[in-house]
């Protein structure tokens, strides 16, 4: 039996979407938060972009990626899910979404940085294939350290 396809959708995210998107990350994040400003200035830019997981009830999760010139690197910067959103495959197909964007960019590898007590997120980093290569003490605002991940999205070596 083939799995149910998911009952929302990925797209790019829009300035409407600004208000949804503040919300998710204060609820998501208790520091490091994106401003409004940054959000309008990731929304236009050509080395940025945001991700929108949506249906009938509004914004379930958001991805930020940021492509620097001259390099096949992508970085995933950020990625939440709201919490009623939590189980259905959001974080997943945000994350398949993000790679097919960097995939269309050129870019042959996709890093992030995960805070090193979020083990949900680590774990789902590792199933989907990351290879963890790094780390970065005292990343995160609160001092937090960092564990950094790789995936590589071609043959390409």
């Amino acid at each position: 039996m083939l799995p149910a396809p998911p009952d929302f959708s990925i797209r790019s995210a829009m300035v409407d979407d600004l208000d949804a998107l503040i919300a998710l990350e204060r609820a998501a994040f208790t520091t490091d938060h994106l401003s409004p400003r940054q959000y309008r200035q990731h929304l236009h830019s050509t080395s940025a972009t945001v991700l929108a997981a949506v249906d009938a009830g509004g914004l379930l999760g958001k991805a930020v990626v940021f492509y620097r010139a001259g390099s096949d690197i992508a970085r995933l910067y950020s990625i939440a899910v709201a919490e009623r959103a939590r189980g259905r495959g959001v974080a997943k197909s945000l994350l398949a979404a993000v790679e097919a964007t960097a995939r269309d960019r050129a870019c042959a590898r996709l890093r992030l940085e995960v805070r090193k007590d979020n083990a949900a997120a680590i774990a789902l980093y590792e199933r989907l294939g990351f290879q963890r290569f790094g780390e970065k003490p005292g990343f995160y605002e609160d001092g937090a350290d960092a564990w950094r991940y790789e995936k590589r999205l071609t043959d390409k070596a």
